[in-house]
């Protein structure tokens, strides 16, 4: 059993560790997707890697659930659904829509496995280890204003990931290789729209559910995608022009 001055540590360290993954991913952009370079070294089918990258968080957070005497407590039920709902998704549907055959770097797969088990066993604690004491509250607490804006939020973000994912499997036709500037949906405003809803989604999560364990998520999330969303941005100035981006910012509409 984790004690609660490990948990806390384990949080301290985590949010030292999004810091320096920000900076970093300033200077070394992560080789997967339209960044993989054989420097990153053995590569696998990128759908079998989103599988194994994604499942290890669902799998902790679900065994965490099984185990908790608070499983059914209505509070900590809500924010486990929408935590598990991402995450099914993610690992076991997103994957198989993917289009080509494309791979992953072992290496990206081994530190996503990583970085999931260590945030499932900090979120599933910040449910049903360590939660809120306002958790308490049952039913009612479902009503505060934090939660009901948080879970506003997240089905909000959710809903532009989906989409911005869709509109990105949708840009070629079958058999055609060309690169083009996605421009549909949020893509009007940023060029990462999916990177946008995903920071979304786990802000929301993290105001609905108020513990520090919740915020070390959309703090590592944007500490991860930020960088890369100013690394896509600067991809499509390069091939596309300045011109073709028009007002468009990277992650954040109308600010960055």
């Amino acid at each position: 059993m984790i004690n609660e001055s490990f948990f806390n540590g384990l949080i301290c360290a985590m949010l030292a560790m999004a810091v320096v993954v920000f900076v970093s991913l300033y200077f070394v952009t992560a080789g997967y997707g339209q960044f993989r370079t054989k420097q990153w070294g053995w590569s696998i089918n990128n759908k079998l890697a989103w599988v194994l990258m994604e499942i290890p968080v669902f799998l902790v957070m679900l065994a965490i659930w099984c185990s908790s005497p608070l499983k059914w407590h209505l509070p900590q039920l809500v924010l486990f659904c929408l935590f598990e709902l991402h995450y099914f998704q993610r690992s076991l549907v997103f994957p198989f829509l993917m289009n080509g055959k494309s791979q992953m770097p072992v290496a990206i797969m081994l530190m996503g496995v990583v970085f999931n088990l260590i945030n499932g066993v900090i979120q599933g604690g910040g449910l049903y280890l360590f939660p809120n004491p306002d958790f308490e509250q049952g039913a009612s607490y479902l009503f505060r204003p934090n939660a009901i804006i948080g879970a506003l939020l997240f089905i909000m973000g959710m809903a532009v990931n989906l989409h911005s994912d869709y509109v990105i499997r949708h840009l070629r036709k079958p058999g055609d290789t060309k690169h083009y500037l996605p421009q549909k949906g949020m893509y009007r405003y940023v060029t990462s729209a999916n990177y946008l809803g995903e920071i979304m989604e786990w802000m929301g999560f993290a105001i609905a559910t108020a513990t520090l364990a919740a915020w070390v998520f959309p703090i590592w999330t944007a500490a991860n995608l930020v960088p890369r969303a100013h690394a896509i941005y600067n991809r499509y100035k390069d091939e596309f022009g300045k011109e073709a981006l028009g007002k468009r910012k990277r992650i954040i509409p109308f600010i960055y």
